[in-house]
């Protein structure tokens, strides 16, 4: 695990959008795609290089990381939506490359079985963009959650519910229910990429990075990632006992090793 802090989010943001961008320019590339307010500054800056840059994602697949139940594609906090109008519509993806589960299927553990086998027929997500919770979950992977789950439903804490309902007119409109990927399906991408924003989030961020493996904070199973990078701003790296450490050896870092 590589964790780095940085100034800013919107250092963050170009960051991520560097580390997404070297796999799209190396060919055809599988990205996570997570939602909520997170990564929506990396977004914004792939979609700057896209059209200022020539950063296509004509070769690329997408699959967000999970989806409300009972909400249709066509409502406006369905993550189909929103991923569509905060990244997809916005670049060159090829029509049908962005996936997503189907928060209205008739049997939600089907839909699950059936999204597993999407991601394995397209060859396994190369990098994985993740936010955190302020309770440490990782898509919808709330705490408890086993380690080792698949795509699968998941029941919403309160909290969770109540950290979402800004994005609804009242906390009652926020799904109790949501499909998600799960620990096991994360940790099968080849790079993961955790961002943290803000000094809510720093809790959330020790206890993953630093914190014992637990499934109490569901994040913390990225410290068996094999490559596993973890973008913080300075807010959010607030609450870690070891900054001097991780600002040594980034800025020692190799320039041929990337990241």
């Amino acid at each position: 695990m590589e964790i780095i802090v940085l100034p800013d989010s919107d250092a963050v943001a170009r960051t991520a959008a560097d580390i997404i961008e070297e796999r799209l320019r190396r060919g055809p590339a599988v990205l996570g795609l997570a939602t909520g307010s997170t990564p929506l500054g990396t977004y914004r800056e792939l979609i700057r290089r896209h059209r200022e840059e020539g950063l296509s994602f004509a070769q690329a697949q997408g699959f967000p990381l999970d989806e409300y139940v009972g909400l249709p594609a066509s409502h406006p906090q369905s993550y189909r939506s929103v991923i569509r109008d905060e990244i997809a519509d916005h670049v060159d993806f090829a029509p049908g490359a962005v996936h997503g589960l189907d928060g209205e299927a008739a049997d939600p553990a089907a839909e699950a079985d059936r999204y597993e086998r999407a991601i394995a027929e397209a060859g396994g997500i190369d990098v994985q963009i993740l936010g955190i919770g302020t309770d440490g979950h990782i898509g919808f992977n709330e705490p408890m959650s086993s380690l080792a789950s698949r795509t699968r439903i998941k029941t919403l804490t309160a909290q969770t519910r109540q950290d979402n309902a800004r994005f609804f007119d009242s906390l009652d409109e926020v799904p109790e229910h949501v499909l998600t990927q799960g620990l096991g399906t994360i940790l099968e991408a080849r790079h993961v990429v955790l961002i943290g924003l803000g000094k809510a989030k720093a809790a959330a961020i020790a206890a993953a990075v630093e914190g014992p493996l637990a499934a109490l904070c569901p994040a913390s199973v990225l410290q068996l990632h094999r490559h596993a990078t973890v973008l913080v701003d300075e807010a959010a790296a607030s609450r870690l006992a070891h900054t001097e450490y991780y600002q040594y050896t980034f800025g020692r870092k190799p320039a041929w090793q990337g990241f």
